[in-house]
């Protein structure tokens, strides 16, 4: 039972850092009134920028590039809906659109349908006398990413509850007319929330591709960054919440490869279909759950009209 709850934990700890940080880039751009529907174009295309970057420098440094590239995608985002006042679901699917049959495309006329070829994975850090710890040794053996993805959302939870520029940000996703009153720039807030919501979405897609996986492949991410969507609105648009949901998402997925590994006669009985959906079901479970209950900032997906003060 032990070997099976270590193999449970070490597996949600490599799976959730990419959802993790997604969930939180999510929650940084709808906290500053941005719908965040392009969460899995922006993870999509730091993932393959990250791949292909660490076929010719370190990976670190490539972990860097699929950040920039996802706040790169966010940037067009932020262009369309800030700058033009564009339908903001409409430009998140476009974006999502646009990065599938663009990273389709690239892959396949590059390396091949089969994804890039083999990456060094970032390095994996063992904890000195906690990996022969019982279950608490899963908390060893991964890489930066996993350790950040534990820190940060109680960072970012303290920054947006705790500090000005927090309450600026939140201020401006509910009332960005009395934000504007007080002689701030709402655009510039929601600039710098859509960018930095690009760069945590980077990261994510960077993970999967260096850390998860070690190349690019066809399908990555795989609905994750739906995913970290339906985190963020579970989590209640807090970090600390959308980290719980995430991690609980994660979990569906590392029961599914253990249901797969420990149990192989379950495949002959319950199609393989279900146990790649079971992640997913447990979204559509939690969001059923969820109900009508919210608490999204009141000018969420409103652009700011400036003549409107």
């Amino acid at each position: 039972m032990l070997d099976v709850l270590h193999s449970l934990l070490f597996s949600t700890l490599d799976a959730a850092p990419a959802l993790v940080f997604a969930a939180l880039g999510a929650v940084l751009s709808e906290r500053a009134g941005v719908i965040a529907v392009g969460m899995e174009g922006m993870m999509r295309v730091g993932a393959f920028c990250a791949a292909v970057a660490a076929l010719t420098m370190p990976t670190p440094l490539a972990v860097v590039m699929g950040m920039l590239a996802g706040a790169a995608l966010a940037g067009v985002h932020g262009f369309l809906s800030i700058r033009w006042r564009s339908d903001q679901v409409v430009s998140g699917i476009a974006l999502n659109l646009v990065a599938l049959a663009g990273g389709t495309f690239l892959l396949e006329s590059l390396y091949g349908p089969n994804g890039t070829p083999p990456i060094q994975q970032l390095t994996r850090w063992n904890i000195p006398g906690l990996g022969a710890v019982p279950v608490l040794g899963a908390l060893s053996g991964h890489s930066a990413p996993t350790y950040l993805a534990l820190l940060l959302p109680f960072a970012f939870q303290g920054l947006l509850t705790r500090t000005p520029l927090g309450l600026r940000l939140r201020a401006v996703g509910d009332k960005p007319q009395a934000v504007a009153t007080l002689g701030l720039s709402v655009p510039g807030l929601r600039w710098g929330a859509v960018l930095g919501s690009g760069l945590l979405a980077g990261l994510g897609g960077a993970v999967l591709s260096t850390a998860v996986l070690d190349r690019f492949e066809q399908h990555t991410p795989a609905g994750l960054g739906f995913m970290a969507l339906a985190a963020m609105v579970f989590g209640r648009w807090t970090p600390v919440g959308a980290f719980l949901a995430a991690t609980f998402f994660a979990f569906g997925n590392a029961l599914r490869i253990g249901l797969v590994s420990s149990a192989p006669g379950l495949v002959e009985l319950i199609p393989q279909g279900v146990l790649l959906a079971l992640p997913y079901l447990l979204t559509l479970v939690v969001l059923t759950l969820q109900g009508q209950r919210s608490s999204a900032p009141a000018a969420l997906g409103t652009p700011y009209e400036q003549e409107s003060r």
